[in-house]
């Protein structure tokens, strides 16, 4: 059940992270990191797998959809309000910039309910564990996001409040992430042991595969038991098609979606070779171009949604992992700029482009011009949208790509200074190796963990 469909990713290169990144950072409390956005196609129909002999042609009796739930919850004698979920979506709306039609606010309370009893289980969990989140610590998670969004705390809360949502919301998220990564310290990760014979396993391992490929892969994943399995499937496709709007990006969904721990880092899979997937992950993978989505797929327990942020070969040097270094120049558009016009500037931008004479001439031709003037000195190749890694490839130092951009967000050339080239592929050190197998089996062992926590919840629905 994969399916798949091409789309460029779309990253704005060099610039400061306006409202949408800051909301990435929102949802994830410290940190953001950004991923295309990529379309889909229309999935399968769901299998007949259940194994409990469900008739095709069914009838339901009564008018009672069970998948539909009231926003008010008890969980574990925990309150969950109908403000708590309504302040959470006005809170992802916000962050994202985004307009919510009433079909799609009400598609989000649901998914933000199943959130917020996953958060409360989460809390309630860690303080079996002695874990507090103390009112500085969230404060100062709190004031790294206003940060973000260049605001300080109290204008953010009064930001957040303008939106119909709350500081108190942001802060119940930072409790909730913070303390479930705080638990899993202190009573799933001291109990992960990678031995020196598995480490060095994989890196003889690593030096047989050389050559071969391997995916930097971002996963949503969602539990199903055998009677959720059509209801996850079509929370599933909700979710690609939201993705296809190309409102926000994939790690959006992930942190605010996903079941797995890596929901904190966007569903970020790191680099993985196809032996190290279930079996319908990687085929799915290998199927996969750059910056597609694919999904939903299904696994051992449930649904996965794929995007593919990039592939390379093991151990083998890449031309695209070259380090550049760029001046990045802009012009703006006025408000009210016609297209007639943005296009007669753009055409005498693209002029003034083939006058350059390397970087040193690129200040001269920015004040000609009233453009802005970025460096970069750290920029991969491999980091650039794929249209512009093509460009990058054949550029000599000197050079500059034709002109890129829109009217309302700009038209910019980047001119290439100079570029290192990457080294031969080397093996990864012991140390690293250690590293990944016990996240690794840290997000196995949390996802068990989560699943058992809501198998043994009592929530009542008001």
């Amino acid at each position: 059940m994969t399916n798949t469909k091409g789309a460029a990713p779309t990253r704005r290169v060099m610039k400061t992270r306006r409202a949408l990144a800051a909301a990435l950072a929102l949802t994830a409390v410290v940190a953001g990191t950004g991923a295309g956005i990529a379309q889909t196609v229309e999935d399968q129909s769901m299998p007949d797998n259940t194994g409990l002999n469900i008739p095709a042609n069914l009838q339901i009796f009564g008018k009672l959809d069970p998948n539909i739930r009231k926003a008010t919850a008890i969980v574990n004698d925990t309150v969950i309000t109908q403000t708590d979920v309504d302040q959470r979506v006005a809170l992802i709306a916000a962050a994202n910039n985004v307009k919510l039609t009433d079909e799609d606010r009400e598609r989000l309370r649901l998914q933000v309910l199943r959130q917020l009893i996953d958060e409360t289980l989460q809390i309630q969990q860690a303080k079996t564990a002695d874990v507090t989140i103390t009112k500085d610590e969230i404060d100062q998670s709190v004031a790294r996001v206003a940060r973000n969004f260049g605001k300080t705390p109290a204008e953010f809360a009064a930001f957040l409040r303008e939106n119909g949502s709350s500081d108190r919301s942001i802060r119940r998220q930072i409790e909730g992430e913070l303390a479930w990564q705080r638990y899993l310290r202190r009573r799933v990760e001291p109990f992960v042991n990678v031995g020196d014979e598995e480490v060095k396993a994989i890196l003889d391992r690593l030096e047989q595969a050389k050559g071969t490929e391997e995916y930097h892969l971002n996963e949503i994943y969602l539990s199903a038991t055998a009677d959720r399995e059509q209801q996850v499937f079509a929370q599933a496709r909700q979710i690609i098609a939201e993705i296809g709007k190309g409102q926000a990006p994939f790690a959006y969904f992930a942190r605010n979606f996903s079941e797995a721990s890596t929901r904190g880092v966007g569903g970020d899979l790191g680099w993985v070779r196809t032996a190290q997937l279930p079996e319908a992950l990687a085929q799915a993978a290998t199927t996969m171009q750059v910056g597609q989505v694919a999904g939903p797929v299904q696994t051992p327990g449930g649904f996965s949604i794929l995007y593919l942020v990039d592939k390379r070969q093991v151990l083998t040097a890449d031309p695209r992992d070259a380090k550049l270094s760029l001046k990045q120049m802009t012009i703006k558009f006025p408000a009210g700029t016609t297209q007639a016009q943005a296009t007669q500037r753009t055409s005498a931008f693209a002029t003034e482009i083939q006058k350059l004479q390397g970087c040193g001439s690129v200040a001269k031709i920015a004040a000609s011009l009233n453009a802005e003037v970025v460096d970069n000195d750290s920029i991969r190749i491999r980091d650039l949208p794929p249209p512009l890694q093509a460009i990058m490839l054949k550029l000599q130092v000197g050079q500059a790509t034709p002109p890129f951009g829109t009217p309302t967000e700009g038209v910019r050339t980047l001119v290439l200074c100079g570029r290192d080239e990457v080294q031969s592929g080397q093996l990864p050190g012991a140390a690293q190796i250690q590293s990944q197998l016990e996240q690794q089996r840290v997000n196995l062992r949390a996802q068990q963990a989560l699943r058992d926590l809501r198998r043994d919840a009592v929530i009542e629905y008001r």
